[in-house]
């Protein structure tokens, strides 16, 4: 299976503009440029798009364990935060943090942890980045 994006740029450098679009068509002519990735400007960047495909594989794969697990109820919600720091004359990203906020009705937060860790260090968007990639969790209290 192979998915595909596509990035264009015109111009150069802080006065270029991009577009990025994806093979699903979620993203058509997405713009993205020096101002959206460092100024906050309307627009996507590359950090975030790792950032959404983190969350979603990341709370997919969590997904798909648990039901394994014998469990079939509750609500995963995953944000991911990753950073790019100044490397010398470039960036570097350099981690990906993920934040998860969870209500699993019927499982040992011990045992919630272990599968949770798991999945973070096998789903495939994770095995993917090299970056410190770390993990949050937040249950929310239910009954057993």
């Amino acid at each position: 299976m192979k998915r595909t994006a596509t990035a264009r740029y015109q111009g150069l450098g802080k006065d270029g503009k991009g577009w990025i679009s994806t093979q699903s068509g979620v993203l058509d002519d997405s713009p993205y440029g020096f101002a959206t990735r460092f100024e906050n400007e309307p627009g996507t960047n590359p950090e975030e798009l790792i950032a959404a495909a983190h969350a979603g594989c990341f709370t997919m794969a969590l997904s798909f364990a648990l039901a394994k697990a014998g469990l079939n109820d509750g609500t995963l919600e995953t944000a991911a935060a990753v950073t790019l720091e100044k490397d010398g004359d470039g960036f570097t990203v350099t981690r990906s943090d993920l934040t998860l906020k969870a209500s699993v009705p019927g499982i040992d937060p011990d045992r919630f942890d272990a599968i949770a860790q798991e999945a973070k260090a096998n789903c495939p968007i994770s095995k993917l980045l090299k970056a410190e990639i770390s993990l949050d969790i937040q249950m929310a209290e239910t009954s057993a």
